[in-house]
């Protein structure tokens, strides 16, 4: 497999990956230590799969710190965030992948919680630790990007305008971002072959993903869709602070 960032183009960076235990997350912070970079695997629950990940990026020649955290719980997230200061000093990247809300047992209100709430406290409590140039980078669906526009499946609804109401919050701080030297980017994908989220709508909604493959032409696997999210975190920003990724044909315009 090709390398998607230069070798040692990100020697010296440091960067943290929510939900980076598995699927897209997983794939963004191995691209990261490939290229170079100091990372942080996140995960919620399951410390065995973070641990191995860790293990083959340390090979890798890069440190590599797990920090298992609940990113809705605010002493949770400080103790995340003092622990990276403590090994690592500070962060280069921070990538707001982590979300959700399709998962059953939790409370009404969980998928904002997750997917709006959780990502402003990410970024609040990692704020002293991102310098000047750095760059924060938001994951999300093309279904929750152009929800304003364009219906989605009623399964997904409520997760969809959660994101949607995430990015609106976080993209409502760029002007702050921007005065401290921190840059923005949301990157915006279709549904993506193989992630939960995939599997939980084809379970509820069954031949959903087919469908939506045959609409778009294609749809990304994981490690494309997490090679896209990589490259937003090192490449120039966009005017208007958004990486559209595959088939965008059939969503009206953003309002």
């Amino acid at each position: 497999m090709t390398q998607t960032l230069e070798s040692g183009s990100l020697a010296g960076r440091r960067a943290l990956v929510t939900g980076s235990s598995r699927g897209i997350g997983a794939d963004t912070v191995r691209m990261f230590a490939e290229a170079g970079a100091d990372v942080v695997v996140n995960f919620r629950n399951k410390a065995p799969r973070a641990e191995k990940l860790a293990a083959q990026l340390r090979e890798l020649g890069v440190r590599a710190l797990v920090q298992g955290a609940d990113l809705t719980d605010s002493d949770s997230l400080a103790a995340m965030m003092s622990a990276i200061r403590e090994d690592f000093g500070g962060l280069d990247i921070l990538v707001l992948n982590a979300s959700g809300g399709m998962e059953s047992g939790m409370g009404e209100d969980y998928a904002l919680k997750l997917n709006r709430d959780a990502q402003l406290a990410v970024l609040d409590a990692a704020l002293p630790l991102l310098a000047d140039g750095a760059r924060v980078v938001f994951v999300t669906s093309h279904q929750a990007h152009f929800i304003r526009t364009t219906p989605t499946m009623p399964e997904y609804e409520p997760v969809a305008r959660s994101k949607r109401a995430g990015e609106d919050a976080l993209r409502a701080r760029i002007p702050e971002l921007a005065a401290r030297g921190i840059e923005f980017v949301v990157v915006s994908g279709d549904m993506i072959e193989g992630t939960v989220t995939a599997t939980l709508l084809e379970r509820a909604n069954p031949g959903a993903i087919a469908e939506r493959r045959e609409s778009a032409g294609k749809l990304y696997n994981v490690s494309e869709f997490a090679a896209e999210v990589a490259r937003a975190a090192v490449e120039p920003v966009p005017a208007d602070n958004t990486r559209l990724i595959g088939d965008t044909s059939s969503f009206g315009e953003e309002s």
